[in-house]
């Protein structure tokens, strides 16, 4: 699929198809897409070929949200001669600057055409995007102009709201740790810790490969993977032992930060706040929550010093 079928069939807000078709006045385009577009302002000339759009949308499955731009960075896309491929950019030269649109995805056909699609969203489900055309550029250089400007405010944006929860989950897991009367230790970016048994085994140090056993919940006590417990797993794997490398990568940052102060041998948990998680963004349709501390009962199995350690594979699962 091309890469503008990529980005925008995700782009959507999935809620049904009798929901969605309630208002009527839907179309159809060549490869069968069902669409309908709202426009506030007729006055506006209709885009042409080599125009970039800048849009906002929103995207869900049934109850799950899994995107929505709305207040952040928008999305630039071209409108290319796309053809009739079941692809939304197939409706972009018909819109004016202003114009709202819904276009319902089929995930049976999207599927069909060799899409990959989350795996909570099933062949019978609707897939409906929706989005609002924000401007119209007639070059890429003046698309580029303003997408930098949206990215300084995106990421003046993302500063505030980063320091605001990290506030929060550090009252979160201060609150934890003082309703089950925890002793913890806290690394210098805010993980907690406790080691709760040692061997007195290898130090670990940053750049090292460590191979851990581990159970992880939420704060409310919600097991979402392990690979001590198979019946703590939310989707079942290996249970064999997990590695990463130590401030390094293959694993959530709290997790690769908190395992400097345990050893070889030692058991302990890790308490790690949200930004230092999954954040804003977990896995759609997932187990965790967006902006949920977690916290990790591990045990450190093995510790293979940088020099002779190869580098880690990929983490196989969303719980790590």
């Amino acid at each position: 699929m091309k890469k503008t079928t990529i980005l925008l069939s995700g782009l959507a807000i999935a809620l049904g198809f009798a929901a969605c078709s309630g208002g009527g006045s839907f179309k159809k385009t060549k490869s069968g897409l069902m669409y309908k577009i709202q426009s506030d302002d007729n006055s506006q000339p209709v885009v042409k070929r080599g125009n970039i759009l800048k849009l906002y949308f929103q995207q869900k499955s049934g109850d799950t949200t899994f995107g929505d731009n709305y207040g952040k960075m928008p999305l630039y896309a071209p409108v290319d001669s796309v053809g009739s491929t079941y692809n939304p950019a197939e409706i972009f030269v018909l819109l004016r600057k202003g114009d709202s649109a819904t276009v319902v995805l089929v995930p049976d056909t999207l599927l069909k055409k060799g899409a990959q699609l989350p795996p909570f969203i099933k062949r019978k489900d609707k897939i409906v995007l929706s989005f609002r055309v924000a401007d119209v550029f007639t070059s890429d250089s003046l698309a580029e102009v303003d997408r930098n400007a949206e990215m300084m405010k995106e990421q003046a944006r993302m500063k505030i709201e980063a320091e605001g929860q990290k506030t929060k989950d550090a009252a979160g897991l201060d609150a934890y740790v003082k309703k089950n009367n925890l002793t913890v230790q806290k690394t210098p970016n805010g993980v907690y810790y406790h080691i709760t048994s040692t061997q007195n085994g290898a130090a670990i140090d940053t750049g090292d490969v460590v191979a851990i056993k581990y159970t992880g919940y939420t704060t409310e006590g919600k097991y979402f993977d392990s690979n001590m417990d198979s019946t703590k797993q939310t989707q079942p794997h290996s249970m064999e032992p997990f590695s990463f490398q130590a401030a390094g990568q293959g694993a959530i940052p709290g997790m690769t930060e908190a395992i400097l102060f345990f050893k070889k041998g030692d058991k302990g948990r890790m308490l790690i706040p949200s930004v230092l998680a999954y954040g804003a963004n977990p896995q759609p349709g997932g187990p965790i929550k967006p902006n949920e501390n977690l916290i990790f009962d591990i045990e450190v199995v093995d510790v293979k010093k940088r020099s002779e350690a190869p580098a880690p594979g990929a983490v196989p699962h969303a719980g790590h």
